[in-house]
């Protein structure tokens, strides 16, 4: 085997021993001495591989919530982009309440200006579903305000059952958060004539865009004055209302 290969490989050792160590007795097994045993290596040569402990956490994570990441990469969009995000949801809590120790390790040790390349992936995701909601108009929120809304009900949820004994964890019992979160973030799509043009929805959903997030203007931060970010706010307002009327009329008659 050639030489140059031997780090990956002994990379991959590491993390499946780290693995098995982190399934078996939990996050607080995973000293780099325990690890470094378990994979039949030199402490040394661990930190050669990965710098520090927290690096060895974030490829422990990533390492471990692979399997959920390629069903995510291979999620197909459906018509219907909320039931997506219903898809989504499920995906997400099924993984965590079969993986129970890697899911904590991803989301239960927080280390704030870290986070693992997996958790990174995940959110990129569930952006590009929400991104997709909001060009449909669906978006009641700014797409990094539902971000934030969906990753904490979804974490929250799913530590919430792996407090529990686990013949406790039932999916099922948190559906109804998941129902009034996507409720709350999302609308149904109104009834489109075969006539009406998309200009409405293009409108609300730019709305959606640049709507200010708590400090943060999207629209003043890219030069406009604060009075210009009004009138195009004011605009797009007007331009959305002004077209649902047409479209009211027309489809009234």
């Amino acid at each position: 085997m050639p030489s140059s290969s031997r780090p990956d490989d002994q990379r991959e050792r590491i993390l499946d021993a780290a693995v098995a160590l982190l399934t078996e007795a939990g996050p607080a097994a995973l000293s780099t001495r325990a690890v470094a045993t378990a994979a039949g290596v030199q402490t040394p040569t661990l930190y050669r591989l990965f710098g520090d402990k927290d690096a060895l956490l974030d490829a422990i994570a990533s390492f471990g919530f692979e399997s959920y990441l390629a069903e995510k990469r291979a999620f197909v969009p459906s018509m219907d982009p909320i039931e997506d995000l219903r898809r989504g949801w499920e995906t997400h809590v099924e993984f965590g309440l079969a993986n129970p120790a890697i899911y904590t390790l991803m989301y239960a040790n927080p280390r704030p200006g870290r986070h693992p390349a997996a958790v990174i992936e995940n959110r990129a995701i569930l952006r590009g579903m929400l991104d997709r909601a909001n060009e449909h108009g669906l978006l009641r929120v700014p797409v990094d305000a539902a971000v934030t809304a969906i990753e904490a009900s979804t974490t929250g949820a799913v530590l919430h059952l792996l407090a529990r004994p686990e013949r406790s964890r039932d999916a099922r019992s948190i559906r109804p958060l998941r129902d009034i979160v996507l409720d709350a973030l999302t609308e149904a799509p109104a009834p489109r004539a075969e006539h009406r043009s998309p200009i409405a929805d293009r409108a609300r959903s730019l709305l959606g865009i640049i709507t200010p997030t708590g400090d943060t203007d999207p629209v003043t931060g890219v030069g406009f004055s604060v009075s210009e970010a009004g009138l195009l706010r004011e605009w797009l307002a007007r331009l959305e209302h002004a077209h649902r009327c047409v479209e009211g009329d027309e489809t009234s008659h």
